[in-house]
């Protein structure tokens, strides 16, 4: 897995601008079925982004998007506050929706 360059993840940034929260990590942390929703929704779209409700400090974030990213094999395209934008290209070249340059 490639890092993405700056440009790209500003890129990314500005396609997600507009999305709403894909899913919600809550007290419980990364769970099983959050894991299994988030990579549902980046098989459909490869964009999503999630929002931390009960995690407000920026170590914990930062660890939990960590986590997020390793079991995901996603980038992290940025994060805003409490929400976090994550990428994944699709798997199959002729169902990729966003092109990086």
């Amino acid at each position: 897995m490639t890092q993405l360059t700056g440009a790209q993840r500003k890129y990314l940034r500005g396609l997600a601008h507009n999305l709403n929260p894909s899913a919600f990590v809550g007290a419980k942390g990364v769970t099983t079925a959050l894991t299994q929703e988030m990579d549902n929704a980046l098989n459909a779209s490869e964009l999503i982004k999630i929002k931390f409700i009960d995690h407000k400090e920026k170590d914990v974030k930062a660890a939990l998007l960590d986590e997020i990213a390793a079991r995901l094999k996603c980038h992290v395209a940025g994060t805003i506050g409490h929400v976090a934008v994550l990428y994944r290209c699709h798997p199959d070249p002729e169902k990729r929706k966003i092109t990086l340059v």
